[in-house]
C-alpha cells in the first residue's frame, strides 16, 4: 500500500494515519467539518485502560429506560421512534449480561496492554509535545458511602478475573480530600486507580493532526475540499468522491464516528452504531485539581484542563444531528455540585455536545470489510482516547502487511 486515504480527522482515524506512516504510506485525511470536530473535542480526556469494559452491563439498559423521560439523568433514550435505535436498543439489551459482558471485557485486556505504549509512541514521534500526549497521575473514583463505592470493587474483581492487574487503592473521605482538596466533606470513600493518565483531547488531536502534516502527509478539511460522499472499490483501487471530483488510492480507512454506517454499509459493515451523546462544560475550581476526578454513582468525570475543570457526562442516545438539549449540561453540573468545593458550577463555559459512536455489543470495529482495499475504525463508545492510538496502530499494521494481529480479532468489522 503506497497511498491510503482515511475518511474522518478524530483520534481513531488520526492515529491510524500517523501509524501507517510509519511504514512509509503516504497519507491523506478527508474530514467534511474539522480536524477534532466530533466526539474527539470535549469529551473527559481520560485515558484510563484499567476500566475499559463494554457499556452493555447489567442493569444499564434498565436504568436507561427508567429514566427515560428525566432530562437529570445520566443515562437516556430518544422516546421519538426510531428504527435504528430500536434495533441498536435490541442488541444492547440482549449484551447486557453479567456473561456478555464479562467476554467483552476479556476482548479489551490486549488493547489495554498496549494503550499507553501506543501514547508514548506518539509522544516520541513528536505528536504529543507540549503536555498533548498525556499526563501521568492516578484517577480518584469519590463516592459518597463505602456501600456506593462497592460498585467499583466489585467492578475492579470483575475486570481482574477478566485479566487485568489494576492497582488502585482505598481511600477515606478525608484522605480523598487530602490527595484531592476539590473534593467536598460529602465524599466519604474513594479508589484511588494508579498509572492512569489524562490529556486535553482536543489539542492531542489537533498535535496528531500536525504531526501527520509535519510528517509529509494531507490533512484536508471542510465541506467543498473534504466531504466525501462516496467510497467505491472499482478492483484497481479504491475511489474517493468529494464535491471536486473524483480521486483513487490503494486502500481507504473509514474512520467517521457515529456516523461510520453511512460509507461502510455497502462494504458489509451491518453492525448499528449509535450516536451515544455526551455533554461537557468547564468550570472554574480553586483548587484546581492536578488529577482527574471520577463520581461513578453521578456518571460524571472531572478533568484539569486549560486552567479549569471540565464536566462531562451524559450518554444520550438520540441523532447525531439532534439538537443539544441545555437541560443536560446544567444536570452534568448539578450532578457534582455537591460533591466539590471551591467550585462555581454556575460558570460554565465551553459547553459541547458530541457524538460518542456506539455500538450494541460495546466493541469496537476495527479491521477489513468485504472490499479487500476499505477498512473501518470506529465504535470505541468511552474508550476513543484510550483505545484509538492502540487500534490505530494495529490497523495500520493489518494494511500494511496483510496480517490480522491478534489483538483485532475480536473487533471484526463483519461480525
Amino acid at each position: 500500500m503506497n497511498r491510503v486515504a482515511v475518511v474522518g480527522a478524530g483520534v481513531t482515524g488520526l492515529a491510524t494515519a500517523w501509524f501507517l506512516q510509519e511504514h512509509d504510506v503516504d497519507v491523506t485525511v478527508f474530514d467534511r467539518t474539522g480536524v477534532a470536530a466530533g466526539a474527539s473535542w470535549g469529551n473527559a480526556g481520560l485515558v484510563v485502560p484499567a476500566l475499559t469494559a463494554p457499556l452493555p452491563a447489567p442493569g444499564v439498559l434498565t436504568f436507561g429506560l427508567r429514566a427515560l423521560l428525566n432530562p437529570a439523568s445520566p443515562v437516556s433514550v430518544s422516546p421519538r421512534p426510531d428504527p435504528e435505535l430500536l434495533r441498536f436498543l435490541t442488541g444492547f439489551a440482549r449484551h447486557s449480561s453479567q456473561r456478555r459482558w464479562a467476554a467483552g471485557a476479556r476482548t479489551f485486556v490486549p488493547l489495554d496492554r498496549l494503550a499507553l505504549e501506543a501514547f508514548d509512541q506518539l509522544a516520541a514521534g513528536g505528536a504529543g509535545t507540549d503536555g498533548a500526549g498525556g499526563r501521568a497521575g492516578p484517577l480518584i473514583a469519590a463516592y459518597r458511602t463505602e456501600r456506593e463505592r462497592d460498585v467499583l470493587l466489585a467492578e475492579l474483581d470483575h475486570l481482574r478475573a477478566a485479566g487485568r492487574e489494576p492497582a488502585f487503592d482505598l481511600l477515606t473521605g478525608d484522605e480523598a480530600r487530602a490527595a484531592a482538596p476539590a473534593l467536598s466533606g460529602a465524599v466519604g470513600a474513594a479508589v484511588r486507580l494508579h498509572a492512569q493518565r489524562h490529556v486535553d483531547p482536543g489539542r492531542f488531536v489537533h498535535a496528531l493532526a500536525a504531526s501527520v502534516t509535519a510528517r509529509g502527509g494531507t490533512v484536508r478539511t471542510g465541506v467543498e475540499s473534504a466531504a466525501v460522499t462516496a467510497v467505491a472499490d472499482t478492483g484497481a483501487d479504491v475511489e474517493v468522491r468529494i464535491p471536486s471530483g473524483t480521486e483513487p488510492y490503494d486502500a481507504v480507512v473509514l474512520a467517521t464516528g457515529a456516523a461510520l454506517g453511512r460509507l461502510a454499509r455497502r462494504f458489509g459493515v451491518r453492525r448499528v452504531v449509535m450516536a451515544g451523546r455526551g455533554y461537557s462544560c468547564s468550570v472554574p475550581v480553586d483548587p484546581l485539581p492536578a488529577t482527574p476526578l471520577y463520581f461513578p454513582a453521578a456518571r460524571v468525570a472531572c478533568t484539569p484542563i486549560g486552567g479549569r475543570l471540565r464536566l462531562a457526562g451524559m450518554m444520550e442516545f438520540r441523532r447525531i444531528d439532534a439538537p443539544p438539549d441545555a437541560r443536560r449540561v446544567r444536570a452534568v453540573a448539578d450532578a457534582v455540585r455537591p460533591l466539590l468545593t471551591g467550585a462555581d458550577v454556575d460558570d460554565q463555559r465551553d459547553v459541547w455536545v458530541g457524538a460518542r459512536p456506539c455500538t450494541p455489543d460495546g466493541l469496537p470495529l476495527v479491521g477489513a470489510t468485504r472490499s479487500p482495499r476499505v477498512f473501518v475504525t470506529g465504535g470505541h463508545g468511552m474508550w476513543g482516547v484510550t483505545l484509538g492510538p492502540a487500534t490505530g496502530r494495529l490497523l495500520a499494521e493489518r494494511i500494511v502487511t496483510g496480517r490480522l494481529p491478534p489483538e483485532l480479532a475480536p473487533f471484526d468489522p463483519l461480525r
